[in-house]
C-alpha cells in the first residue's frame, strides 16, 4: 500500500499552494478543514504544527488523525469544495527544519562519539532538549560534540529523504524508536550523507551548512538519564544577541568589563545580604524603642501611626508594647510602597477584645483582617478613614 506524500513532505521548501476544501468538521468548538493537499506540517515527531493562512482565514493549528489532516482555523469553516491560497508561516517553519535538522545531527553525533541513545526530542519555542539514555554528561564531553557538530555543518552533508517498506527497518542500521500507531505503508528514512539515517516524518534542511551552528547550553538529570537543552540556527545568533545586551547593561550596572561581571555581581549580593542583616537589626532596636514609648502611656487604648513601616515591624511594636505594659490595648496603623496595615492588641491586664472591635475597624478602613484573642490585625485599603476606625474602639 503506498502512503500519501504530502506537499510539506515532497518539497520542505514550498511555502505556498493552490488547494481545496475536501471536508469541513469541528472538534471541541474548534471548526477545521481537510484538504487535498497541503504545505501545512501537522504536530508530531517533536515537531510543532505549522501556521499559516487559507486565503482570509488563519492557521492556527494542523493536527494528523486516522490518515487525514485537519487544519484548525480561526473563522467559520467554508464549505466543501472552497479553493484556497495555502501560504505558509516560513519563517516559523525554518526555524522547525533548523531545530529539527539539528536533532538528528545531534543524536547522531552522541551516538557515535559515546554510544548514548535519544530517547525523547522536544521542540520548543526558545530552547530545544533532547533525553540520552546515560545518568550523566561532563562538560568535556558536550565541548567534543559540539566541536564534531560543527565539523559536520562546515563539510556541507547532504541532508535527504527517501522510502522504504517497513521491513527493510529489521534488517538495517536505519534509527528508529518505532513506527506511530496505525501506520501503514511506506516508511520516511531522512539521511544525513555518511552519518546517519533515522526514519522520520518531519521536515528537514538540504544541508548541514542550513543549519548555520549548533550550541549545546546544558543539562539535567532525570529518569535515570540526561536532558540536554540546545539551540541551532537563527537561534543561536538570536540568543548571543541577547546575551550581549544583557551584558552591555550588567557592564553599564555594575561597571565592569565581562569576564569580572559575576565576581562582582556576587561580591554586590553579599553586600546586600550584609546590609539586609543591619537593616533588620536596626529596625528591631527602633520597634523596641517605639514599643517602649508607646507603654508609657495611659489607656485603654493607644493609638499611633508609623510612616515606611510594613506589617512585621508593626506587630512587634504592638506585641512589646503590650508585654511592656499588660493593661494596655494598642491600635497601631502603617504604611509603606506595599500597601497600608493595621493591628489591634491587648495585654494581658487589659478588658477590651480585639477581635470584638477588630472587624468594624476592618470596616472603617475599608481593609479585611483576623484574629482572635489578643491580637486582630489586616491590610486597609487606605487610611483615610482613620478616625473613624479610632471613633470604633470607644
Amino acid at each position: 500500500m503506498t502512503q500519501r506524500l504530502y506537499s510539506y513532505l515532497k518539497d520542505p521548501y514550498l511555502t505556498h499552494l493552490p488547494t481545496w476544501v475536501l471536508e469541513i468538521g469541528e472538534l471541541d468548538g474548534r471548526p477545521f478543514v481537510i484538504l487535498n493537499d497541503t504545505v501545512f506540517y501537522p504536530e508530531g515527531g517533536g515537531q510543532p504544527a505549522d501556521r499559516g493562512r487559507l486565503g482570509e482565514l488563519r492557521v492556527v493549528d494542523v493536527q494528523k488523525t486516522d490518515g487525514h489532516i485537519r487544519h484548525f482555523v480561526d473563522g467559520p469553516a467554508p464549505t466543501v469544495g472552497t479553493s484556497f491560497r495555502a501560504e505558509l508561516d516560513w519563517s516559523r517553519r525554518f526555524d522547525h527544519m533548523q531545530q529539527h535538522s539539528g536533532q538528528h545531527l545531534l543524536t547522531a553525533v552522541a551516538d557515535r562519539l559515546f554510544g548514548w541513545n535519544t530517547t525523547s526530542f522536544h521542540l520548543g519555542p526558545e530552547v530545544c532538549d533532547i533525553e540520552l539514555d546515560t545518568p550523566s554528561v561532563e562538560q568535556e564531553q558536550l565541548d567534543e560534540i559540539e566541536r564534531f557538530i560543527g565539523d559536520v555543518v562546515r563539510e556541507d552533508r547532504a541532508i535527504s529523504s527517501r522510502q522504504v517498506e517497513p521491513e527493510f527497518l529489521e534488517t538495517s542500521n536505519i534509527r528508529s524508536r518505532g513506527l506511530p500507531p496505525g501506520h501503514r505503508g511506506l516508511v520516511r528514512i531522512i539521511d544525513i550523507n555518511g552519518l546517519d539515517e533515522c526514519a522520520c516524518g518531519g521536515t528537514h534542511l538540504r544541508s548541514t551548512c542550513e543549519l548555520e551552528a549548533v550550541k549545546l547550553l546544558g543539562t539535567e538529570s532525570i529518569r535515570g538519564g540526561t536532558r540536554l537543552f540546545w539551540v541551532a540556527g537563527r537561534r543561536v545568533l538570536d540568543r548571543l544577541h541577547r546575551h550581549e545586551l544583557r551584558n552591555r547593561r550588567l557592564r553599564e550596572l555594575l561597571g565592569a568589563a565581562d569576564e569580572e561581571l559575576p565576581e562582582v555581581a556576587e561580591l554586590k549580593i553579599e553586600q546586600q545580604k550584609q546590609a539586609r542583616r543591619r537593616l533588620q537589626r536596626l529596625e528591631q532596636r527602633w520597634a523596641q524603642a517605639a514599643a517602649e514609648a508607646l507603654s508609657s502611656r495611659q489607656g485603654p487604648w493607644v493609638e499611633a501611626h508609623f510612616e515606611e513601616t510594613g506589617a512585621g515591624p508593626l506587630g512587634q511594636i504592638a506585641r512589646t508594647t503590650v508585654e511592656k505594659s499588660p493593661d494596655l490595648a494598642v491600635f497601631l496603623t502603617a504604611e509603606d510602597e506595599k500597601g497600608a496595615y493595621f493591628v489591634l492588641a491587648k495585654g494581658e491586664q487589659s478588658e477590651v477584645e480585639p477581635a470584638q472591635v477588630g472587624p468594624l475597624v476592618a470596616k472603617a478602613l475599608d481593609g479585611r483582617g483576623g484574629g482572635k484573642g489578643a491580637i486582630f490585625q489586616g491590610r486597609a485599603s487606605s487610611l483615610e478613614r482613620r478616625d473613624q476606625a479610632l471613633a470604633a474602639l470607644s
